[in-house]
């Protein structure tokens, strides 16, 4: 992986400084983000060959990504952004790898202030990266720098998903359980945590869930910013049937890209693999169509910086294909089902429920059925990438709930 992908890992003084700074942090290594200079200019290359006259320059989003907006997106790529300066703010972090179950896990480690941090662990989703977190991590880790408590500070672990990013790829796909597998191997056998709490929203939302169900002696609490699982035996009231009616006919214009990903995602992958454009255009309409926008504006929800240091973020690790793994990778393992004997999550769970999630959230009835629920939080705004869109409300949701938590959580 580390010659693919061109990324330098310093091994040695490193490896002492990390001991040094835990323990218990054992076959852990530090990483670098460092993308050699002729794969951004072989992107570059891509990007400003692409044959924009022989696309079919429809108006809007009906039919997927806007023309005129991934041309104009596409432009400032080529003369606007620049990747160095993406991947120093990335770097700002400290990233590690450690190789689980065979699986390199890319993760980034931000010790929190004070004498008792919590430990905390974020799980992004598709289409998204590790980067969503880029502008919660620190408020999160150091709250007293941002106008907080120090008391409500976490010690924030940040995975890149297998398969996505920065993480090595599984053999072949797996799901959303098994990764979370991982990631409980990842904080107790790894950083030597008793204890933690986890968050999650797109896959860390059904991540975060297994963590809950399959490893709640470790697993303390969730907090989730969307609701993927599902209860075996269905809607039970009048109000839970008219969710379950709205959120089939509200999925009907979005299933077209599930139902690849779940089905054939290794044709898909070779689609993409040399149309840095192409990824773009599947991306970018998803945030267009995801994020709590002005109409069609996807920038009143994200800069193109943002927009672009994701995209990026596949194209420099070529992990577009194996990222698209885990729709297949969930219907192996069974689908959303949390159970098929009407046992739930009993950890202590919040659930902060933005207005433009893509994924409706049913009523709070049907919800309780898969999780011991303790805290339902209705927000004025915001959608699925909640990190980027109203980090604020999101850090203050997860702060509150925390604090309401017995302390059970700790490092060894």
């Amino acid at each position: 992986m580390e010659a693919l992908l061109g990324f330098s890992r310093t091994k040695g003084q490193d490896q002492r400084q990390i001991s040094q700074m835990e323990p218990t942090m054992t076959d852990i290594r530090r990483f670098t983000i460092d993308v050699p200079e002729t794969k951004l200019r072989r992107i570059r290359e891509h990007v400003a060959a692409y044959p924009w006259a022989d696309m079919p320059a429809l108006d809007g989003w009906e039919y997927g990504t806007n023309h005129a907006y991934l041309r104009a997106l596409c432009n400032y790529w080529l003369d606007g952004f620049d990747w160095r300066r993406e991947e120093a703010a990335m770097s700002s972090f400290d990233h590690f790898i450690t190789p689980i179950d065979g699986i390199d896990i890319h993760f980034i480690l931000e010790k929190g202030s004070g004498p008792n941090p919590r430990p905390l662990i974020l799980s992004h989703g598709w289409p998204g990266s590790v980067d969503e977190f880029r502008h919660i991590i620190q408020p999160l880790a150091h709250p007293e720098r941002f106008g907080g408590d120090i008391a409500d500070a976490f010690d924030v672990v940040a995975p890149s998903l297998p398969g996505f990013g920065f993480s090595g790829a599984p053999p072949q796909p797996i799901g959303p359980r098994k990764m979370a597998a991982l990631f409980n191997t990842l904080m107790t056998e790894r950083l030597g945590y008793t204890g933690y709490l986890a968050q999650g929203g797109d896959w860390g939302g059904a991540i975060s869930s297994w963590l809950g169900y399959d490893h709640a002696q470790a697993c303390a609490a969730i907090h989730l910013n969307i609701f993927t699982m599902r209860h075996h035996a269905g809607p039970q009231t009048p109000d839970e049937d008219k969710w379950a009616a709205a959120f089939e006919v509200q999925q009907a214009s979005q299933n077209g890209y599930r139902v690849q990903q779940a089905t054939k995602p290794q044709s898909l992958g070779f689609a993409m693999a040399d149309s840095p454009v192409g990824v773009a255009a599947w991306i970018i309409e998803k945030f267009n169509a995801w994020s709590d926008t002005s109409g069609d504006d996807v920038e009143s929800a994200h800069t193109k910086d943002a927009l672009l240091a994701n995209i990026m973020i596949y194209l420099v690790t070529n992990s577009f294909a194996t990222a698209s793994w885990i729709y297949a990778g969930r219907e192996t393992e069974g689908g959303r089902l949390i159970s098929t004997d009407g046992s739930r999550v009993e950890v202590p769970t919040a659930c902060a429920l933005f207005p433009k999630e893509l994924l409706a959230w049913p009523p709070q009835s049907y919800a309780n059925r898969v999780y011991n629920i303790t805290r339902w939080t209705e927000f004025p705004r915001g959608g699925h990438f909640a990190a980027m869109e109203a980090p604020e409300l999101l850090i203050e949701d997860i702060r509150a709930f925390a604090r309401a938590l017995p302390p059970r959580v700790s490092a060894n």
